[in-house]
C-alpha cells in the first residue's frame, strides 16, 4: 500500500492574501486579520481595545468601508463601527455581545488548469490513503475527489473526510482513501489545550482505517504554524507546541495497542529544527526520506526550490511501519520548477507558474503490511515508543 501526503493549498477557492504572488502585501494582511479576530472576541471592548481594532481595520483597508482588496467586514446586526461623514470612524459596539459579524478574508477561484494538475499529482501519486493538507472543508473535498479524482473503473476514493479546524480562513486537513481501507472511525484535537492554551492551529485529525488483515492502521494528518507570518519566536514556540502534543498522541496509541500509526503533513520546519525535537526526536517515529529506498529525486525538499531548508512535508512511521516500509518518493512534476519552470520535470500543461498544482510536492511511502508481522516476531512483540532517534 502507498500513504501520502500532500499539500493542495485549497481546491476551488483560496484567500486572495495567500497568493504568493501578491505575498509582499498579503503577509501584513495575514498578521492583521489575526490579530483584529482575537480582538473582537474580547466580552468587553475598552478604550485600548476599541484603538486597536481600528488600527488593524485600517491595515485591512476596511476602516472606511466594509470591502477591501483582501478582506470584507461582515455586520450582520447590530454595528461595529460607525463612519461620518466628515471621515471620523469610532467603534460603537461595547462587546461582542453588542453586534452580530467577523471579518474575513476575500477569495479568489483557483485556476482551472492548476486545479487540474493538482488531480493529475495526486492520481500520479496513486495513494491508497492520502493526507490532504488545505482543503477548504469536505464537500469541496468530496466534489473534487468523485470528479477530478474520477478513474476509468469508478470512484478512485470513495472514502473522504475533513473536519474543520481552527484557522479561518479555510485551510484544514483532510484524508481520502480507496475502497480496501475504509475509514472506520475518526477523532478530532481542535480543543486540546496546554498551558498556553489552545495547542492546533488548524487540527491533528485522527482518522483510523482498516486493512486486508483486520488491523487497525492510524494517520494523524497535520498543518503546523506557519512560519510566513508573526513573530519568529512565537510561531516557533507554536509549532514546538503542536510537535510535542502529536508526541504525546502518538505514545498513547501505540501503549494503548495501536501500533500501525502513520504521522503525516506539512510540519512548515526542517528536520534538524528545535521546533519539531519534540516529534522527530522524542518518538520512535521514523522518517521515511531516511529509507535507503526512498526516491527524492536528487533534492531532500519538498516545497519551493525544494532544496534541504524546503523539507516541510513529512510521511513518519512507526517501527511496525517502518519495518514494512519498501521505500518512497517525492513526487514534484505538480510544482513550478524555480523562477523559469525547470529545475525539475514538470507537466506539458503547466506553462505558467499560476498553473501548478501546488507550491508543495507528493511525499508518499511505500509498505509491505504482511512483513509487519515479520517486524513483530523479530523484535519480540509490538515496540514501545522510547525516543531512539538521533540527531
Amino acid at each position: 500500500m502507498r500513504i501520502a501526503s500532500y499539500n493542495v493549498e485549497n481546491l476551488f477557492n483560496r484567500a486572495r492574501a495567500l497568493d504568493q504572488r501578491t505575498w509582499s502585501a498579503g503577509r501584513p494582511v495575514l498578521e492583521a486579520f489575526q490579530r483584529v479576530c482575537e480582538l473582537l472576541e474580547e466580552p468587553t471592548y475598552t478604550a485600548e481595545i476599541k484603538d486597536g481594532i481600528l488600527g488593524e481595520l485600517q491595515r485591512l483597508g476596511l476602516r472606511r468601508g466594509d470591502t477591501a482588496r483582501f478582506a470584507r467586514l461582515r455586520q450582520n446586526r447590530g454595528r461595529l463601527v460607525k463612519r461620518s461623514r466628515d471621515g471620523r470612524v469610532e467603534v460603537v459596539a461595547g462587546g461582542r455581545a453588542d453586534w452580530i459579524g467577523w471579518v474575513e478574508l476575500t477569495t479568489d477561484r483557483v485556476d482551472e488548469l492548476a486545479l487540474s494538475n493538482t488531480a493529475r499529482v495526486i492520481l500520479d501519486t496513486g495513494a491508497d490513503i492520502l493526507g490532504v493538507i488545505e482543503a477548504e472543508n469536505r464537500l469541496a473535498l468530496k466534489r473534487f475527489a468523485d470528479g477530478g479524482l474520477a478513474v476509468r473503473d469508478g470512484i478512485r476514493y470513495p472514502h473522504v473526510m475533513v473536519v474543520d479546524g481552527n484557522d479561518e480562513r479555510g485551510i484544514n486537513v483532510g484524508v481520502v482513501s480507496t475502497g480496501d481501507y475504509p475509514l472506520i472511525a475518526q477523532r478530532s484535537h481542535v480543543d486540546d489545550v496546554d498551558g498556553m492554551g489552545r495547542v492546533f492551529s488548524r487540527d491533528c485529525a485522527e482518522y483510523h482505517f482498516g486493512t486486508a488483515g483486520g488491523r487497525r492502521l492510524v494517520v494523524l494528518v497535520n498543518h503546523f504554524k506557519s512560519k510566513g507570518y508573526g513573530g519568529k519566536a512565537a510561531s516557533d514556540a507554536m509549532r514546538r507546541r503542536q510537535a510535542g502534543r502529536v508526541a504525546e498522541i502518538y505514545r498513547e496509541l501505540v501503549t494503548g495497542q495501536t501500533p500501525l500509526v502513520a504521522v503525516l503533513g506539512d510540519l512548515n520546519d526542517t528536520p534538524d529544527s528545535d521546533p519539531l525535537a519534540p516529534l522527530l526526536y522524542g518518538t520512535d517515529l521514523r522518517d521515511i526520506s531516511a529509507h535507503p529506498h526512498f526516491d527524492d529525486g536528487g533534492r531532500p525538499g519538498t516545497y519551493g526550490y525544494c532544496t534541504g531548508r524546503n523539507k516541510l512535508d513529512y510521511v513518519l512511521l512507526s517501527p511496525s511501519l517502518y519495518g514494512a516500509a519498501t521505500g518512497g518518493g517525492i513526487l514534484r512534476k505538480g510544482v513550478w520548477g524555480g523562477r523559469r519552470g525547470t529545475l525539475w520535470p514538470i507537466y506539458d500543461t503547466m506553462t505558467r507558474q499560476v498553473h501548478a498544482g501546488s507550491d508543495h510536492a507528493a511525499i508518499y511511502a511505500d509498505l509491505d503490511l504482511s512483513k509487519v508481522s515479520e517486524y513483530n516476531n523479530a523484535h519480540g512483540g509490538w515496540p514501545t515508543t522510547g525516543a531512539t532517534n538521533a540527531r
